[in-house]
């Protein structure tokens, strides 16, 4: 699924025509898995569990959907909304089906962050691959030339980078469960290369701060020497190269603007939001026109934060929204065990940060937004207790239950 976020065409058809056939086959794959299972011998009697945030995120997507009666592109916004409805609904089938296997097939060997890992690492390694094979396709030129960031055409390089975070937090814990240790660390170093090969500051940012949240919640030395030692590693050549840009003053004070990010947020809350203060200009719409520019700053056709773009588009009602949902998720994530609670806070960590400088979680449509809603709907669903007497019968004929 993560895959169908990628241009893989120049040509905008044929990247439409991949996009198209790739997602909903994705969606109708996830209902076959989930209903596969339930065939085999499972029976879906799962409880609804924290559940101020799923409906919390469904509030927003209803606001989404109003939104239609005042946006000023009524087409790009049902764009969308249909496009992150959908990933929403690929998410339900793929997170019950990983709870029923839980609670069904206890041995199952299939492990979230594993998938979420090794996903990202199959992705990261093709572009990898890529910049030595074709580096025209694979490299995106900025700053005149003077520049090249992983990523090419074929996706934005912070977005990169935030995958590669999100490979490495899935694979942190491989190393933690000790699972195929040196085959993951090779996977590790991969990612880290990838990373740094994006050039994306925020990515790398949230990238350490997975490793050391690991450290901290460690009890097994091991673990933590290891870790430690990837820190020690990368970490002062990755700053100064990527961070710092090697000390470059000129560089330095465009970092300090975030890449001019700050002037144009101020131009959008002193002259875009007072224009539409309480409903905004419609779902992923920031102003009336295509683009917001303003007489300082460059023109814009998004927001570079995903806080600003929800509050552009649905407004002050639309911004409380999701404030209240990420206060609820956050609550529902510290509810769950030890080991749950570490894997969700360390996906959390590079979708929150990229949240800050990109499209992130609330913005248009990317693979950041699959990620969220995964970790919504994983802390929104428990084992249930009891079964209809449907559920009897067919785990009964299955032979998961014992006749009475």
């Amino acid at each position: 699924m993560t895959a169908c976020f990628f241009t893989w065409s120049e040509n905008i058809i044929i990247t439409r025509i991949i996009k198209v056939i790739g997602r909903m086959g994705m969606l109708a794959g996830s209902w076959y898995v989930y209903k596969s299972i339930l065939k085999y011998g499972a029976a879906d009697n799962l409880k609804t569990h924290n559940i101020l945030s799923s409906a919390f995120y469904g509030i927003y997507l209803l606001l989404g959907f109003a939104s239609f009666m005042w946006s000023t592109n009524v087409g790009y916004s049902a764009l969308q909304w249909f496009m992150t409805s959908q990933t929403l609904v690929f998410c339900y089938f793929f997170i019950k089906s990983l709870y029923l296997l839980d609670v069904y097939f206890p041995k199952h060997k299939i492990r979230l962050y594993n998938l979420l890992g090794n996903a990202s690492f199959i992705l990261i390694l093709v572009f990898v691959i890529g910049m030595w094979v074709s580096p025209d396709v694979f490299f995106r030129l900025t700053h005149g030339g003077e520049e090249a960031r992983l990523g090419g055409y074929l996706m934005n390089p912070n977005e990169l980078g935030m995958l590669a975070g999100v490979g490495i937090a899935g694979l942190m814990f491989d190393i933690r469960r000790n699972h195929n240790k040196w085959w993951t660390i090779l996977k590790l170093l991969i990612l880290f290369y990838g990373l740094y090969a994006t050039g994306s500051r925020s990515s790398l940012i949230g990238a350490l701060l997975i490793i050391g949240f690991h450290v901290l919640q460690s009890e097994q030395k091991k673990f933590a020497v290891v870790a430690i030692a990837i820190m020690i590693l990368v970490a002062p050549i990755a700053i100064y190269k990527v961070v710092l840009k090697d000390g470059d003053p000129e560089r330095m004070e465009e970092v300090l603007s975030l890449t001019g990010r700050l002037p144009f947020w101020e131009a959008l809350i002193n002259e875009g939001l007072p224009r539409e203060p309480l409903l905004g200009f419609g779902f992923m719409r920031i102003d009336y026109k295509e683009y917001f520019q303003s007489a300082h700053t460059y023109p814009g056709k998004m927001t570079h934060n995903t806080f600003m773009q929800v509050l552009m588009n649905l407004g002050f009602i639309g911004i409380t929204i999701v404030l209240f949902q990420l206060i609820f998720t956050t609550r529902g994530i510290l509810k769950e065990d030890s080991e749950k609670k570490l894997m969700l806070f360390c996906l959390l960590i590079p979708l929150i940060i990229n949240s800050f400088t990109e499209f992130g979680i609330f913005g248009e449509s990317n693979y950041g937004i699959l990620f969220y809603q995964l970790i919504i709907l994983y802390i929104s669903f428990k084992p249930g207790e009891f079964l209809r007497p449907s559920q009897k019968i067919h785990l009964i004929k299955t032979g998961r239950l014992a006749a009475r």
